[in-house]
């Protein structure tokens, strides 16, 4: 390895052997890491491998690591003895002593590894062996985007999903270590988004509770997907990385391997999460299912709360807030709940001989699966009405939060942003009063961005 002043700020050069998974990798598969033209998937590794490289960044825009590291490149070579991974002015931070740190080579194979399986199972060109086209094929396809990452394990329940922002203030954090405490203790695993805030603090609190508890096996698992990676790199604590090929596969992995989510405070992407899981949730077929939803913070953020109650209620309607509970300033509350509530998943898994591992009982319809692409033209054309079955209001909704998610971190968004104006989001005047309110006090609790003046990428028209 040689030391590089080219760059920035210091660099490396490096070649990497995985072990475990990569070793196996086709032909193909490698050259469609390493080409260019197939598909664009070089550029598309680049960024996310830098994200993993500069892990715990505190930076959420997309483009500042590739400005700050212009010259990184990343080669996938296929040797006799397996692969082997070539970084060439790699971020010095992922490195001690010439040697790159154990957890970040670890994310950086993972990167290589779903990439790859995506360029080859569910290939857009409908030459996968995935029907993209129905329900079915769609989860069959995050099926089989998990088993490939190999985090599936026929164990007890025992996994929290934990949403949240990852622009939170110092008091709401320290909260999400204390309910990761609270749930290490009880054995309980984590599952979060792998960026900063709310998605690190859980993990660290369990973390000390599993060390208390010699906890051996536990898992801090990380799913994104390549338009959030950039802006929200992976937090040094996830040991089990999963790259989802776009958002709404990444929701249902969520929630197909979850046992139980608690919802910290966030900004427009927790409200996005929110609105997914409730809209599904609120379906007939989905009425019997048991899903414990816990929405928590400290007492400062009990406003916080209300509002998205509020909103919830408006738009969804009261039978959404049976499927929720609020619990403020109580993190060994907030534990014993979810314990509580998992029980009752396993029970109802195995009466339905249902697995432990994968929630397929779960009826999720084509409509919060189909990718959604927030343009300018598709984000003036959601139906934001009172009139509308809840499960179908909540999927436009949904879609509303992730087109400013898009506009707020995602290259694509601030392009379209930077080249169009805002995004006109278009509705009935009490729910879009409701909504206007809702981001207006996303913004004034600095929700939006970690850092810098944050210039709304939205216009609501009631």
């Amino acid at each position: 390895m040689n030391d590089s002043t080219a760059s920035i700020l210091p660099t490396v050069d490096a070649h990497i052997y995985p072990r475990g998974g990569l070793d196996i990798l086709s032909r193909d598969e490698v050259a469609r890491l390493r080409d260019a033209s197939a598909g664009g998937m070089h550029d598309l590794l680049r960024r996310c491998a830098l994200a993993v490289l500069t892990s715990g960044s505190t930076s959420d825009d997309p483009r500042a690591a590739a400005e700050l590291y212009p010259d990184f490149d990343i080669q996938v070579l296929q040797q006799d003895r397996g692969v082997r991974i070539d970084l060439f002015k790699a971020p010095a931070m992922a490195f001690v002593d010439g040697d790159i740190i154990r957890g970040v080579a670890e994310l950086l194979f993972a990167v290589v590894r779903d990439l790859a399986y995506t360029a080859i199972e569910l290939r857009e060109d409908n030459h996968g062996i995935r029907d993209l086209s129905t329900s079915e094929g769609i989860t069959d396809a995050v099926f089989g985007l998990l088993r490939n990452a190999r985090i599936l394990h026929p164990i007890d329940p025992n996994l929290v999903v934990c949403w949240g922002g990852h622009s939170i203030n110092r008091d709401e954090y320290l909260y999400t270590k204390q309910v990761g405490y609270e749930l290490g203790l009880r054995g309980l695993d984590i599952c979060t988004g792998c960026g900063p805030g709310a998605m690190k603090g859980p993990m660290k609190g369990a973390t000390i509770a599993h060390a208390k508890q010699r906890h051996r096996r536990m898992r801090y698992i990380g799913i994104t997907e390549p338009g959030i990676i950039a802006a929200e790199s992976p937090n040094p604590i996830v040991n089990h990385l999963v790259i989802m090929p776009d958002i709404e596969k990444r929701l249902e992995a969520f929630v197909r391997m979850g046992h139980g989510i608690i919802v910290f405070p966030g900004g427009v992407g927790t409200a996005e999460e929110i609105l997914y899981l409730l809209g599904i949730l609120l379906r007939e077929e989905n009425a019997s299912l048991p899903f414990p939803l816990i929405l928590t913070g400290p007492s400062a953020s009990a406003p916080y709360f209300e509002q998205i109650d509020k909103f919830l209620r408006l738009t969804l309607g009261e039978a959404a807030t049976s499927r929720y509970e609020i619990i403020i300033n109580d993190a060994a509350k907030v534990s014993k709940r979810m314990a509580a509530g998992i029980r009752k998943v396993r029970e109802y898994r195995i009466s339905e001989k249902d697995s432990f591992f994968f929630n397929w009982s779960l009826e999720i319809p084509l409509a919060f699966q189909q990718p959604f692409m927030p343009t300018h033209e598709a984000m003036a054309a959601l139906d934001l009405h009172h009139g509308r079955k809840p499960h179908e209001l909540a999927a436009d909704l949904r879609r509303a939060f992730s087109g400013i998610v898009a506009g707020n971190v995602k290259e694509d968004g601030l392009r379209r942003i930077e080249a169009h104006g805002p995004f006109r989001i278009h509705g009935d005047t009490d729910m879009m009063q409701s909504l206007d309110a809702l981001l207006r006090a996303f913004v004034e609790q600095r929700r939006m961005k970690i850092s810098g003046a944050y210039r709304p990428c939205y216009e609501v028209i009631a």
